[in-house]
């Protein structure tokens, strides 16, 4: 590959990797407004036509009122209230399928004129696979809210989060190494920021699902407890890491509190560097994000908010353990074990 081929892969990633980071913002959107079970139906092509009349809105309306979220919570709602719903479930959608074809397009591009090395094109044909599997698995998400109980399972909502956050930090590493000039292997203690910051955010997912964020709404303490004393009320023991509320919202600020020992000790050694500052900057913002929509019970706004924050900070630490090199006597060592 020439460098400009470097550079314009990049950009065209760096372009998918902004989109993914907005479908998770309205991703979140749709969920704190209650909006994601709208559509029961999955319909990859036709679903992209909005309705057009008035009898295609009371079609809709009238499938919508046969799901048990209609008729257990949403029993009074009109048709204009239904078209709030309907819409935000239908941007989410649509963005969907627009990053499948800025992705889908440039990478056939970029593959006919051969300006991609065979390791690359395996590894962009897998993020291909991985928005694929995303769209099956928002599908199989929202017909678990469509049976009795009218929400979506909290661990296919964490995994489908878990999917999203795989292929932006994917798609944003593959483009820092393109746009990287550097050929020294990059320190493998570093990754840790990122692989902590991607296990809070699907903690995080977990919180959402279980709608823990209303609870314990004090900070820094859950209630006047540093540890709830119902952490481990449920049997066995392991089902209050998945069910219940308390356990799930303190693993998820446990991984706050580790962060924010890790992340001010790597900006303080690298603190000359941009990817550090920024790296600070963004764990500053998200921690201010999360405190505030906690105390103030989630508010749509600050939710959305905090569920984007939590994509820039994986982006801040993906950048911070890019730009962190061994240094020779590691590599010199490493080479000799």
């Amino acid at each position: 590959m020439t460098s400009n081929d470097r550079r314009a892969v990049a950009a065209w990633l760096l372009a998918c990797a902004a989109l993914v980071f907005l479908i998770v913002v309205v991703g979140g959107v749709t969920r704190l407004t209650r909006s994601g079970l709208s559509i029961v139906e999955w319909q990859p092509l036709l679903g992209a036509i909005p309705p057009l009349a008035e009898a295609d809105w009371q079609a809709l309306f009238a499938k919508y009122r046969e799901t048990p979220e209609f008729r257990l919570v949403n029993f009074d709602m009109t048709l204009e209230g239904f078209k709030t719903i309907f819409w935000w479930e239908y941007i989410h959608r649509l963005l969907g399928r627009v990053i499948g074809l800025v992705f889908l397009l440039p990478f056939l591009y970029f593959l006919l004129r051969k300006k991609l090395e065979r390791p690359l094109v395996w590894k962009l044909g897998g993020i291909f696979l991985l928005g694929a599997l995303q769209g099956a698995l928002g599908w199989f998400m929202v017909k678990s809210g469509l049976v009795d109980d009218p929400r979506v399972s909290h661990f296919r909502l964490t995994a489908h989060l878990g999917v999203a956050l795989a292929i932006f930090a994917a798609q944003f590493w593959i483009a820092l190494g393109l746009l990287s000039e550097r050929r020294e292997p990059f320190s493998r203690t570093a990754l840790a920021l990122p692989l902590v910051t991607f296990a809070m955010a699907l903690s995080g997912g977990l919180v959402a699902g279980l709608r823990a964020g209303y609870a314990y709404n004090t900070f820094p303490l859950m209630n006047g407890y540093v540890i709830p004393p119902e952490v481990l009320s449920l049997e066995p023991w392991w089902q209050n890491f998945f069910y219940n509320m308390a356990t799930v919202q303190l693993v998820h600020r446990g991984f706050f509190w580790l962060l924010a020992v890790l992340v001010p000790l790597a900006w303080w050694r690298h603190r000359a560097a941009a990817p550090a500052n920024v790296l600070m900057a963004a764990f500053v913002l998200q921690a201010s994000l999360g405190i505030s929509t906690l105390l103030l019970r989630v508010p749509v706004a600050l939710g959305a908010m905090h569920q984007g924050g939590a994509v820039l900070l994986l982006a801040a630490a993906l950048w911070f353990a890019h730009s962190c090199r061994e240094s020779a006597p590691v590599r010199h060592a490493r080479a000799l074990a």
